[in-house]
């Protein structure tokens, strides 16, 4: 479809001195394009303005930056901001799992290490009391 000298495909007239919109998809006598294999012509209905950023949800990124300094609070900002995130929309999806992620290694790594260390108190507390007199 050919649209009238000046004007876009919604009417709207061009500015002085800019080219009429050219359909990159339009077909007139040439052989199909990969973007268009059977030569058809169409046209994609206008969606509006694109969908604002909303941004990067800040629970996400608290869980994240808490799994390094107390990982179980980062377990619970983690699946606080993966709920958020599916109300809402936001984005930080990615970091949201990441903190909950390391925050569940972080933490067990926390509570084996402390068990070791109870064991080994329990071992050496038993062996001091034990005398031979």
């Amino acid at each position: 479809m050919t649209y009238p000298p000046g004007q876009d495909p919604y009417g709207q007239q061009q500015p002085y001195g800019q080219q009429p919109y050219h359909d990159p998809y339009q077909v007139s006598g040439a052989p199909a394009s990969p973007a268009n294999p059977y030569g058809q012509q169409y046209q994609q209905p206008y969606q509006g303005y694109p969908p604002q950023n909303m941004g990067t949800n800040t629970m996400a990124i608290l869980a994240l930056v808490f799994a390094f300094v107390f990982a179980p609070l980062a377990i619970v900002f983690g699946h606080m901001a993966k709920k958020q995130i599916k109300e809402t929309g936001e984005q930080g999806e990615g970091l949201a799992t990441a903190g909950l992620v390391m925050g569940y290694i972080f933490t067990g790594i926390w509570v084996l290490t402390c068990g070791f260390y109870v064991f080994v108190i329990a071992i050496l507390g038993s062996a001091s009391t034990s005398s031979t007199y």
